[in-house]
């Protein structure tokens, strides 16, 4: 099957390529800065497996990685402005759209982040109707239930409808924090613990998510790509249930850290995200959207997506212990 993959230098993306390629597929990934691409795969599975000829093939735009299972093309695109995609979509059978635009925007660029979200997702979405993509295939956000979503989830949400719309058939999963040790929330959780003596934790600390361990999310992706019967939206999450204090206090005892945590009664979100942001050496205006979703619990409903997609899901202690020691592999943790 050939496979088109989009936000291939993200943590997901580059996972996904390569298990991708171990199930034969052919697979193509798509990104703004090819090189990149190329060096985020080359961080991952296929460490070690880039050609000689890399920085030849990523100069003109294509870049190959092969040994073993099969070809990577790495292609310059980008779905903001539309360039590259009916290239790099032509022949493709199933698309992954791993594309989030919550980066601060370049000079000249549209200041929100829904925006950008919008008008990237509708270019997506044409251009595989145009190449009649048989699937396209989502990761987003996990959605409240008991009140309006925030900005960030509720841009989530708009993108998962544009492209499951424009593509009958297509999948769109929903995870809350995914633990992995190129995900930014975890990350933002570990510097937290890492650098603050006394966890001083906003009311938020007592609402409940479902954490994922990286593993399982990118299997189910994976297997996304051969159950044509599994469509629409799927919530996804692992085994434990956490309030994001408990998350926080369970990542420092794996760290082996004492951190007291000391909770107060409101939020205060403008100003603890900049300061959160700040401790951890994160974008403000990353952080803010995401704690502004945390004004409750976000529990997945009544999904049995692992059991559908054939996932076996790890526990949240097993899903850190691997994620801290992928990161110590390249970073070592000052705490530890």
């Amino acid at each position: 099957m050939r496979i088109l993959v989009t936000g291939a230098s993200g943590f997901a993306g580059s996972l996904l390529v390569p298990r991708l390629l171990t199930d034969g597929h052919a697979v193509r990934a798509l990104g703004r800065d090819p090189a990149r691409v190329s060096a985020a795969l080359a961080g991952t599975a296929l460490a070690g497996t880039l050609s000689d000829r890399a920085g030849v093939a990523a100069a003109a735009e294509v870049d190959a990685l092969p040994d073993g299972v099969a070809e990577v093309e790495v292609l310059r695109g980008d779905a903001l402005s539309g360039a590259g995609l009916d290239a790099a979509l032509a022949g493709v059978e199933v698309a992954y759209y791993l594309i989030h635009s919550m980066e601060r925007p370049s000079a000249g660029q549209l200041v929100s982040f829904e925006e950008r979200d919008l008008i990237a997702a509708r270019n997506f979405a044409a251009a595989c109707s145009r190449a009649g993509v048989a699937r396209i295939v989502y990761l987003g956000g996990l959605l409240p239930r008991d009140r309006a979503a925030s900005r960030h989830l509720a841009s989530r949400e708009s993108v998962e409808r544009i492209l499951l719309d424009a593509v009958p058939g297509s999948l769109a999963l929903r995870a809350s924090i995914v633990i992995g040790a190129r995900s930014r929330s975890f990350r933002f959780l570990v510097r937290l613990v890492e650098r603050l003596p006394v966890l001083t934790l906003p009311a938020w600390r007592s609402f409940r998510t479902a954490p994922i361990d990286e593993r399982d999310v990118i299997e189910m992706l994976a297997a996304a790509a051969g159950a044509p019967r599994v469509a629409g939206s799927l919530d996804i999450g692992g085994p434990d249930v956490l309030s994001y204090g408990e998350m926080i206090s369970r990542i420092a005892d794996l760290m082996l850290v004492r951190r007291p945590v000391v909770g107060f009664g409101v939020n205060l979100t403008p100003v603890a995200a900049r300061v959160a942001a700040a401790i951890a050496s994160e974008d403000p205006d990353l952080i803010l959207p995401l704690m502004e979703s945390l004004a409750g619990d976000l529990l997945p409903g009544d999904s049995d997506a692992a059991e559908l997609l054939g996932v076996r899901l790890h526990s949240f202690d097993s899903a850190v212990e691997r994620a801290l020691r992928v990161w110590e592999q390249s970073e070592p943790l000052s705490a530890r």
